[in-house]
Order: structure tokens, then sequence, then C-alpha cells
């Protein structure tokens, strides 16, 4: 995530002056070479590094939400970022199941894998190479992706006035069309391309949207670290006392639940509140159910197995909503020449809260474990508590005067 926030901006620049499809290729083909490296690491500094350039040449997230925007007509929008966002999402919730199920397979395989074999002197080789092997098939696919950014002649630096240009006009009342042969030689009507840009900083309809987005990132990833710790801690901490692939099987039915909603049920809720809306209700709902938490843990078995995933699927269905529609403020926000810069700039900010977000998480569980027989809020009721409270200032931000929303085209 370092990584990522020190060169996402650079990525989203590249990708407005070169194009989203060869950033998005270097990106998926970084993946392919350095996760494999991660995962044979011999050392924790190696395994460091590896993470650090990864993050540094996979700016793919930007790029990508932009290209979603610009190969969807507006009225499909919704679904072409939701699909982005459940794939982030997706990955979240597939990712650590995968690792919980591939990792160590000479432990748990131990008929297909020998402790004396590649797999069990590396024992966290596995799920990388499964990952890599899927990052290839996406970089392969590149070839077939069509570019939405288009160059045309006359924004090249060296075009001179006189050139001819050839202009269409399109006569919507008589449903006709016209090419007409100019000669660009008077100063008034000539083109200029170069104009500069608007200065995205001075954005506050973006600026406002990336700062939101932060925020409630910054949630989930402390809710993604301690759900996993929590569900493995034991019950007489206040957790579920789960195995690793118990966890792994959780998510995993939460990445089903995730994909079903957000691809069939998502754009048309949006399309009903709007998206500042769905954000906001999101936020909301996400307190509610993050403060049933620890009542699910003083539950029998069966009534932790049934609740646990049902609230861990529809805590990750409005986490991704909350981004998806702020993902949507944010394209909304500014125009296609400057989109990947500005999703470099949301990327990077996002990026160094995560950063932070694991460590936050899981040192506040310490924290909370550690005063059981607290007066107020013992053990995990104060982690949730804390959690709701990045949610409830991430809800406050959205309203007026903080949040602000792009004008209607």
């Amino acid at each position: 995530m370092v990584g990522r926030a020190l060169t996402a901006v650079a990525w989203g620049k590249a990708a407005d002056k070169y194009g989203r499809k060869p950033v998005i290729f270097i990106g998926t083909l970084s993946v392919v070479i350095f996760n494999t490296l991660f995962g044979f690491a011999t050392n924790f500094w190696m395994a460091i590094s590896t993470r650090f350039i990864l993050g540094s040449l996979c700016g793919v997230l930007g790029p990508t939400r932009a290209y979603a925007s610009e190969v969807c007509r507006k009225e499909h929008q919704a679904l072409g970022l939701s699909i982005i966002s459940t794939s982030w999402g997706l990955g979240l919730v597939i990712g650590p199941a995968m690792g919980g199920f591939l990792a160590q397979p000479a432990d748990k395989f131990p008929h297909l894998f020998s402790k004396q074999s590649l797999l069990g002197r590396f024992p966290y080789s596995l799920p990388c190479l499964v990952i890599s092997a899927i990052a290839l098939l996406a970089a392969i696919s590149c070839y077939w992706l069509p570019e939405t950014l288009h160059k045309h002649a006359a924004e090249d630096d060296n075009i001179k006035p006189e050139k001819q240009l050839q202009i269409q006009i399109v006569i919507d009342d008589d449903d006709e069309q016209s090419d007409l042969n100019t000669n660009v030689v008077s100063p008034h009507n000539t083109i200029t391309a170069h104009q500069p840009p608007p200065s995205l900083w001075k954005n506050w309809p973006l600026m406002s949207a990336i700062i939101v987005y932060c925020v409630f990132q910054l949630h989930d990833t402390a809710y993604s670290e301690i759900f996993s710790l929590w569900a493995v801690s034991p019950r007489s901490l206040g957790g579920l006392a789960y195995s690793t692939s118990g966890v792994g099987e959780v998510l995993a039915m939460t990445g089903i639940g995730l994909l079903l909603f957000q691809l069939f049920f998502y754009p048309y809720v949006e399309r009903i509140l709007g998206p500042l809306h769905v954000s906001r209700i999101g936020a909301f709902l996400s307190i509610l159910l993050l403060a049933t938490y620890p009542l699910i843990a003083t539950l029998n078995e069966t009534g932790v197995a049934v609740c646990i995933n049902f609230a861990s699927t529809i805590k990750n269905v409005l986490s991704v909503s909350i981004c998806t529609g702020l993902f949507i403020l944010q394209n909304r926000a500014v125009s296609q020449n400057q989109r990947g810069e500005a999703n470099g700039i949301s990327l990077a900010a996002m990026s160094t809260f995560k950063a932070i977000g694991p460590a936050i998480g899981g040192s506040l569980l310490s924290w909370a474990q550690s005063r059981l027989d607290a007066s107020f809020l013992p053990g995990s009721w104060m982690i949730f508590f804390l959690l709701n409270v990045i949610e409830f200032i991430g809800l406050v931000l959205t309203f007026k005067p903080f949040m602000a929303q792009p004008a209607a085209p």
C-alpha cells in the first residue's frame, strides 16, 4: 500500500497520456512477476521488498475505474463501476479464503505434497502461484481490450493551424450528416488542443468524495483485519473460536452473496436512490449491523454459523455499495482527460489509509481483548464500537457543508 500510494498519481497521469490499456497491462504483468517472488520469499525483507515493488508497479485500479465509467453510457455507469467494486470486494474476501485453503499444502494435503517438495519448503507459495496464474490470464486478455482514451491529430503539439481538418457536423433536427472541409487559418476558429486543465486539487466535489472514501476505506481495512482475528479468537476472549479454514468458508459464502447483489440489485438501487444516498444508507445500516457482532459470539455453534455468514455477507455488500457510490461521484466530478489522474489521487490517498488500517485493527483488537473485565464496553464490545465511530465519521462527512456533489452535465 505504501508503494501504491507513492506511484498511483503517476500511473493515473500515464493512463491519461498514453491510454488505459497499457497501464492495465503493465499492472497485471507486475502481479505475475512479483507475487510469485513473494510466494518464494526466503526472509522477511525479501517479502516486504516484493510487496513494495508490486504496489509501486501495479497502478491498475485507478485506470480500471476510469475505463469502466468511459466504456458504459451514463445510465449503465452504476453497473460498470459496480463490477469494479464487486471485483475488488470479491478479491478481499476470496483472496483470504484461497489463502486459508491453499497455504501450507504439505500439512493439509500430505498425500499430495511432501514436506521435502518445493511447495513443502515454501508453504505459502501455492496460493501465490494460483493468483499469479489468474493474473497472467488477465494480462493476456488485455490484448483484446479496446482503448477508451482516443488521441486525435488535433491534439498533437506540432500541428499547424493551416492544416486541413475533417469536421463532421450532425444535425439532429433533420437527421442528416454533412462533411465540411475547412482551412483553419483564422485565429478565431483555431482549435486550441492543449489548454491547461483545471487543477484537480481545487475540485472540491472530487476532493470531498475522495476524503470520505478514504475514511470508509480505513474502516473497511480495519474491519477485514479485525474480523479474521476475532473469528479465530477463543470464546473466552469474546471470539468465535473458528479455524482458518472456517474463516475461509465464511468469506467464500460472503463473496457469493456480494457478487449476486452487486451484479443484479445494486444498479437498480442506485438508479432509484442515487449514489450519495446509497452510501449514506449503507453507512447507517453498517453501524446497526456491527453493533450485533458481540451478541453473535454469545450464541451456540449453530446460531453462530447462521448469523455470522448472514452478517458478513450483508456487511460486505454494504461496504462495497458505499464505495461504488463514491466511485461514481468521483468520476462524475472530472472530465475524461483528467479521469485517470483523479482516480490515481483517489487510489494514492486510499492506499495510505489502507496501509495503516491493518496495524490499527490488530492493535485495537489486542487492546480490547485485554480489558475483558472493564465496566464500559468490555472486550469485543469496544472494538466494534470503535469501528462504528469511524463509520459514523464517514457518514457525517457525506452531508453538507463538507460533501459537495458535482454539477449536472
